[in-house]
């Protein structure tokens, strides 16, 4: 494990679900540090749903360039180090315990100039990531963006290329409470004749984010319009695309995930890449590449006999799109739903969402702080008709687990489990199913 003294200190900043929109801490900081995030060569991912695995997909497009890659997404799943990768392996403990050491000294002078709201957890980790990529040196960042954009830590530089994947309602305690609101947020990171790749969007988002890139004189380029996925077949263990986009078109591409929303990811990674190198990369090297495409926590199948899948959906758009990718690619007879959530998200919704997706739904909680606790859902299931066959409520994620495979091995091999409602889930079933290795 990490030293326990840097999780400690990173553990008592702000957590990232508490912000002070402000660019001015990480601006400071980052001065002090030299700016180590001015030069790099960036692509910027914003958006609701899919920004992580769309993040993912653009590191190995780069990395299939034979350039040297840097990585920041967020959340983890099981541990901080996860967020900061170079050339598609996240950076050692030993490295992670040194980049913080380096920009330890220059928090406090920070958090002296603002003490009514200290650097966060998010920052430090932003800060600590530029200074992983600067020293490497990386030849490419693909760098997602936390919450929103136009406050976001990462917002501090001008990207090469700057990407929105879909937006819907999320963090409206901070975004907004309508779709306007949040677009005009994420379209933040939109700078002036910087080229703009927009995943298909509800017509709310789509009207501001096309004013934001007019005003700035930005390109678009739009899923449905100047990119898509033209052909898109199931089959086993993924699926296979045709993509085309200004720089021309792509067959037979493999993709190991599932879901359409996947597919939609991939092509918007696909035109973000070419549009940073500015012309069509050689189509073996996309192949080879999209065939080594992963998303950890999406959709992610951890074991067999019974299938075990985990996915880190946590708003309804995002669970509306999981249980289509669900039905399509998965036929359970008998469906073994565990779920689990955040405090201060849909709620209501995200269950109206999941009403009699599955006969058989277990109740759980995560470890987190902001776990909503396992009596309140407990309590909000028990008024909705119809929501499952049959329910079981389990104190903490480890015997969920275990109640679910015993189910499934009574059922036999028709049953499957899926995992869903927060990172925090995901990451905790994945670390039980691969036997705890959190390191």
């Amino acid at each position: 494990m990490v030293n326990s003294d840097v999780m400690s200190a990173l553990a008592l900043r702000w957590p990232e679900n508490k912000i002070n929109p402000s660019l001015d801490r990480i601006k400071l900081l980052l001065d002090y540090l030299g700016n180590p995030q001015a030069g790099l060569k960036v692509i910027h991912i914003a958006g609701t749903n899919g920004k992580t695995s769309t993040s993912r997909m653009v590191e190995r497009l780069l990395r299939s360039l034979d350039l040297r890659t840097g990585l920041y997404i967020s959340p983890h799943l099981n541990h901080p180090r996860e967020r900061i990768s170079i050339d598609g392996v996240p950076i050692s403990i030993p490295s992670f315990e040194e980049t913080f050491k380096q920009v330890e000294p220059f928090l406090t002078l920070v958090d002296e100039k603002f003490p009514d709201s200290p650097l966060t957890f998010f920052e430090v980790l932003t800060a600590m990531a530029f200074v992983s990529f600067a020293d490497a040196p990386v030849d490419a960042v693909s760098l997602e963006v936390g919450m929103g954009g136009l406050w976001d830590a990462t917002n501090v530089l001008t990207p090469m290329v700057s990407v929105i994947t879909p937006i819907d309602l999320d963090h409206q305690e901070y975004l907004g409470n309508t779709i306007e609101k949040i677009a005009f947020e994420k379209s933040g990171i939109i700078k002036d004749s910087i080229p703009v790749i927009v995943s298909s969007q509800l017509k709310e988002a789509a009207k501001v984010i096309f004013l934001k890139a007019a005003e700035s004189n930005s390109r678009l380029i739009r899923e449905g319009i100047e990119l898509d996925v033209l052909e898109r077949s199931v089959g086993i263990g993924g699926q296979q695309l045709t993509i085309a986009n200004p720089y021309g078109t792509h067959a037979e591409l493999f993709l190991p995930l599932f879901g359409k929303h996947q597919a939609s990811n991939a092509a918007v990674a696909l035109t973000a890449v070419e549009s940073f190198i500015d012309k069509q990369i050689d189509h073996e090297i996309v192949q080879e590449a999209f065939s080594e495409f992963t998303s950890p926590g999406r959709l992610q199948i951890l074991k067999r006999n019974p299938t075990v899948v985990i996915d880190a959906a946590h708003n309804p758009a995002g669970i509306k799109a999981t249980k289509l990718g669900i039905d399509e690619s998965f036929k359970f007879e008998n469906l073994i739903l565990i779920i689990a959530f955040m405090g201060d998200k849909d709620i209501d919704q995200i269950l109206d969402e999941l009403r009699g997706f599955a006969p058989i739904v277990i109740l759980t909680q995560t470890s987190s702080p902001r776990a909503l606790k396992v009596n309140e859902l407990a309590n909000k299931v028990s008024k909705i008709a119809g929501f499952a066959q049959r329910v079981e409520v389990s104190e903490n994620s480890e015997n969920a687990i275990r109640i679910a495979l015993k189910i499934a091995l009574d059922l036999g091999n028709s049953a499957g489990i899926i995992a869903l409602g927060s990172v925090v889930l995901a990451g905790e079933i994945g670390s039980i199913i691969k036997g705890g290795n959190k390191s």
